[in-house]
């Protein structure tokens, strides 16, 4: 009988979890973590993260490998749940949602490894993204059926896809295959496709990860271009310190799950403890 109770008990816990009271509050930041962090078992991978990041901000959050730089973003899209502490979005604490509600109160991202669904348009890429927005939302019949409002949808969703893809230079290739665009490419494509979704922030993994010299000027101006057009705000992950610096407003400095430093780029690139993580004694 125990053993059935316990079963019975488990099967509500992950069909029917508690319901979690999250808090909404008065807030100047995008994006505020109190405390973040994650245990694996008795590893603790992530540990009193605290960031506070403007709009329009572009934050950058740096570190050796192994840092903990992805986990936190995996924290921040619900890939991971937090096992202490928690965090805001304009406010509004999104502790304990999953991915796709995540993203549709308003943060996106990309991926270290590029994510495109190689097989489809440039455009159908981006519209991908579009799907996540209510006024580009149609019923299964309406779909299935192909009745009026479906072929509203998607022209507008086209339309849509078509003016993100101007913006990045993208819009004469938007009938080409993913997987035929350059790298660089393939970098701007999935930025635009992130945008898509209307995000408030957008998360940046490793963007100049790949590229040459000349991708990663192009990237750079790229992103600032975001920010102004888009009055975006920006948290992105990334090795290359040159970038950074050229780059970001503020920066937090991650080793072994950690916060190292926090401040301009210079200010906390320098910081000893910093040149020691990167460099060693």
């Amino acid at each position: 009988m125990a053993k059935v109770i316990d079963g019975i008990k488990a099967f509500a816990k992950k069909h029917f979890p508690k319901k979690v009271n999250r808090i909404t509050k008065e807030s100047d930041f995008v994006l505020e973590t109190e405390n973040l962090g994650i245990s694996f078992g008795g590893l603790k991978a992530v540990q009193n993260v605290n960031l506070k990041i403007k709009k329009n901000e572009i934050y950058g959050l740096v570190g050796p490998n192994g840092a903990g730089k992805t986990t936190v973003f995996n924290l921040l899209t619900g890939v991971y749940q937090p096992t202490e502490g928690t965090f805001f979005l304009c406010g509004e604490e999104l502790r304990s949602l999953k991915q796709e509600k995540i993203n549709h109160k308003g943060i996106a991202r990309t991926f270290q490894n590029i994510r495109l669904f190689n097989n489809m348009s440039v455009v159908r890429n981006v519209m991908v993204g579009l799907h996540s927005q209510d006024e580009y939302k149609c019923t299964v019949i309406e779909s299935v059926l192909r009745l009026p409002r479906h072929h509203k949808v998607e022209k507008a969703m086209r339309e849509r896809a078509k003016e993100l893809l101007d913006i990045f230079g993208l819009k004469e290739e938007r009938n080409n295959l993913a997987c035929n665009l350059p790298y660089g490419k393939q970098r701007k494509l999935e930025i635009a496709r992130a945008l898509a979704t209307n995000p408030k922030l957008l998360l940046l993994d490793e963007p100049a990860a790949g590229m040459n010299p000349n991708e990663t000027e192009d990237l750079m101006n790229t992103i600032k271009l975001i920010r102004d057009k888009f009055d975006m705000t920006i948290l992105l992950i990334e090795h290359d310190l040159k970038f950074v610096s050229g780059l970001c407003d503020r920066i937090t400095v991650l080793n072994f799950g950690t916060v190292l430093a926090e401040g301009t780029a210079q200010e906390a690139l320098n910081d000893p403890e910093v040149v020691k993580a990167y460099i060693g004694n």
